[in-house]
């Protein structure tokens, strides 16, 4: 039995998942939270009888969440379950144009072919392509570390470089849509999955388009309950398997002597321990609680992904046209993400999210009502931004684009509100300049870029979450926490 001792800094996602995995292991696990409840970006708003999933809402892979139960001889069924939804996302084009993404493909492709210029089989060899893509990709690149020389002496690692034209890391994601497809709403639309790790999809590798295989071929799901329920389920796991939760823990620093972890400062006492996990933001965390430690500049100075302005409405009205999800296209992708990427400014015409959970959960809205979760991509905070002119003058516009793409006054139906912004997200999450997911993928080398999951100079440290390898977002968080405590097993 493994007797040593370890702290975990954050209970983001990929923090409870590692937790959990060393615990199985038999390490003495403690989880140190500076909030006073847990997740990370992943959190809950309630408010006049409205719940509102307040970061991710959509999940892919959910059998990485329910690994984690297996592990410890849990039934997941016991603890949470998942359901898949029927359509992933409603589209919507400002020329009145609706594409309904349903799960089955058949279905789908066939609201391509009845809506653009685009025919089913184009939709199919796209999908295909994902597929094949995510085959060769996914266990060199998201379920090992990137950083160890000796995962690159292994088959699946030789068989993505034979193929690396199939992985297409040479194109733009917009450049390999342009080629399959050829109606400009079809390319928005599977453009549109550069966003799901904040980047831009005319200037990231066309390997992204293994996002939407996940969607598409794999399923989107959300959980019952609500999306924080993944959160209220594995910290419950944690607690039934004897792993210690401390909130409100203002973590000062951690103790290294000799190259090597010592413990960790937390609320002014110094706390000894033979391992630190570290799941805060990496940037804020070697400004922070590594100070003393050289911050890895050639690593780290990248480009910050893009972040997010979201309201929280609560609408005292039904909108039987949306769906669980929903996507109001801007007029003018290309320049929507100028803007974002090369301006730092906000389109005058955003793309708008609208996620609906009450669509689903019913509990989370009174009768006759909804839960409106509204996100636009806003750039990271600079700190040359005024976001309170950029809040005023953005919900002037996403008002206007929802007024007029579903035939509507819907400021009249907002009865309470909510709102989140990169300042916002930074002071809560610790995210550095409240950015998403850590650094963006516009460059190719971007997965070779992000910091290791663990230090090559200190001894026993180690890093998980969307700051680190393999990147933001919750199956890649999970995948995170899986590459550390394999690094752990092997150390």
């Amino acid at each position: 039995m493994n007797n040593q001792s370890v702290a975990v800094i954050g209970s983001g996602i990929g923090g409870i998942a590692t937790a959990i995995r060393l615990k199985s292991k038999g390490f003495d696990v403690s989880i140190y939270e500076k909030n006073s409840y847990a997740g990370g970006k992943l959190s809950e708003i309630n408010k006049d009888g409205f719940r509102f999933d307040a970061g991710p809402s959509l999940l892919t892979l959910p059998d990485l969440v329910k690994e984690l139960f297996v592990l410890v001889n849990k039934n997941p069924d016991d603890y949470i379950n998942f359901e898949k939804l029927n359509s992933s996302c409603k589209y919507f084009y400002p020329d009145g144009t609706i594409i309904n993404a349903y799960s089955d493909i058949d279905k789908f492709a066939q609201e391509i072919e009845n809506n653009t210029s685009d025919s089913k089989q184009s939709v199919f060899k796209y999908l295909k392509n994902s597929e094949n893509i995510y085959n060769l990709t996914s266990k060199v690149f998201i379920f090992q570390s990137l950083h160890k020389f000796s995962n690159y002496l292994n088959r699946d690692v030789l068989k993505g470089i034979i193929n690396i034209r199939k992985v297409d890391v040479f194109r733009t994601m917009n450049q390999a849509n342009e080629k399959l497809f050829k109606d400009p709403k079809t390319i928005q639309l599977f453009n549109r999955y550069a966003t799901y790790n904040g980047s831009d999809p005319y200037k990231a590798p066309a390997t992204l388009n293994v996002i939407s295989h996940l969607e598409h071929n794999d399923g989107a799901f959300i959980a019952v309950g609500g999306m924080y329920q993944v959160v209220k389920s594995l910290i419950k796991l944690a607690k039934d398997i004897g792993i210690n939760i401390l909130y409100n823990s203002n973590i000062e620093k951690i103790n290294i002597e000799n190259n090597k972890i010592k413990g960790i400062k937390v609320n002014g006492e110094n706390k000894e321990f033979d391992l630190v996990i570290n799941n805060m933001d990496v940037v804020n965390s070697y400004k922070t609680i590594l100070k003393d430690q050289k911050m890895p500049k050639n690593i780290l100075n990248q480009e910050s992904s893009s972040s997010a302005l979201i309201f929280y409405w609560g609408i005292n009205k039904e909108f039987s046209q949306l769906e669980t999800h929903n996507i109001l296209f801007s007029d003018n992708y290309k320049k929507e993400f100028d803007y974002l990427f090369n301006e730092h400014e906000i389109y005058k015409d955003p793309t708008v999210y609208i996620y609906i959970s009450s669509k689903k959960n019913k509990d989370d809205s009174p009768n006759d009502c909804e839960n409106w979760f509204v996100m636009i991509n806003v750039p990271f905070n600079s700190g040359n931004e005024n976001w309170d002119n950029l809040i005023k003058k953005s919900k002037k516009n996403i008002i206007n684009k929802i007024n007029s793409i579903l035939s509507t006054d819907i400021e009249k139906y907002i009865i309470n509100e909510d709102i989140l912004d990169p300042k916002l997200i930074e002071t809560k999450t610790s995210s550095y300049r409240g950015s998403l997911y850590g650094i963006s993928s516009n460059n190719k080398y971007a997965a070779f870029l992000r910091h290791p999951n663990f230090s090559s100079k200190i001894k026993n440290l180690y890093f998980v979450g969307g700051s680190v390898h393999p990147g933001g977002g919750i199956p890649l968080s999970l995948a995170s926490a899986k590459i550390v405590s394999e690094l752990i097993d092997k150390s």
